[in-house]
């Protein structure tokens, strides 16, 4: 990792990362193929626990499509949308009818507006990449969840655009990608929070794309822009483009060029009833059998 990425200016511009999804509202759900297929597979891990939530939340929403399966899921339950983009949950307001409602929250993550122990279940698919700290929202997570409740989540790893970072770091030692965390990270933030039973694996997905102007455009419809403190500012020369783009052509295969991405998935269940990993001196151990991987 640069110098640039290090410290403040890999941190993140919140309201740039708000600002950015604000936008994108309108047009994400075309664009967002692989945040789809993400949230598709949360759910059906969902499936195995048989929960019968009375409060679900879907932390995150975006245009509500998490909410909308939730509701479809536990069709007796009280759904909740929160996201801190207006621009998403106005998009999200037309999976919301008569028969399939959910409610709409705009909220922080790290400020939930909702009562202590209010909530049987938290799903959360790709939000907690767009967190500077893990620890405000996963405290909040915890905190409203009810004993026993369960929290599913996926975010992204560090190996995600791992070629994009890559074809940047041949034009300047600027910060252009965001940073994401590994499994380990997000499995002592989860013990340090106060969880119970943390499960995670990773999952490697790779899109590719006729050249990275689609690339490109397609980060950008979903909202991903670089939102790092430390990113350049104002607009980025043809040439030093130009210079990534030629970068980026070394990755290429087969007449197209990779984006991977690496996905965390992670459940974790609230109450003191369950055995938790001990932290000591500053240090959270978490048993190897509590820890899946898979590749």
């Amino acid at each position: 990792m640069s110098a640039a990425e290090n410290g403040d200016a890999a941190r993140l511009d919140l309201q740039r990362v708000r600002a950015s999804f604000d936008r994108a509202g309108a047009a994400y759900d075309e664009a967002a193929t692989l945040q789809a297929r993400v949230r598709a597979e949360l759910l059906e891990r969902l499936e195995l626990f048989k929960l019968t939530p009375h409060v679900a939340l879907d932390l995150g929403a975006g245009t509500g499509q998490g909410a909308q399966a939730l509701r479809a899921a536990y069709r007796r339950s009280l759904i909740l949308a929160l996201d801190s983009a207006p621009g998403m949950l106005h998009a999200a307001r037309r999976r919301s009818g008569i028969f399939r409602r959910f409610e709409r929250i705009l909220a922080d993550a790290a400020r939930l507006p909702l009562a202590t122990a209010s909530v049987d279940l938290v799903f959360s698919s790709l939000m907690l990449q767009w967190c500077n700290d893990l620890a405000g929202p996963l405290a909040e997570v915890r905190r409203v969840l009810s004993p026993g409740g369960l929290f599913a989540c996926s975010t992204f790893g560090p190996d995600t655009l791992h070629e994009l970072r890559a074809a940047w770091s041949a034009v300047d030692g600027d910060s252009h990608v965001n940073r994401f965390l590994d499994l380990h990270d997000v499995g002592d933030a989860l013990v340090r929070a106060g969880f119970a039973e943390p499960v995670l694996d990773v999952e490697r997905v790779v899109l590719t794309y006729a050249d990275t102007t689609a690339l490109m455009r397609d980060l950008k419809a979903i909202g991903a822009h670089n939102a790092t403190r430390g990113r350049p500012r104002g607009l980025t020369s043809r040439a030093r483009m130009e210079k990534m783009r030629t970068a980026y052509e070394r990755f290429r295969r087969d007449g197209r060029v990779p984006a991977s991405f690496e996905i965390v998935y992670a459940t974790a269940w609230a109450g003191t009833e369950r055995t938790t990993a001990a932290v000591s001196g500053g240090e959270a151990r978490i048993a190897v059998d509590a820890i899946r991987r898979r590749t």
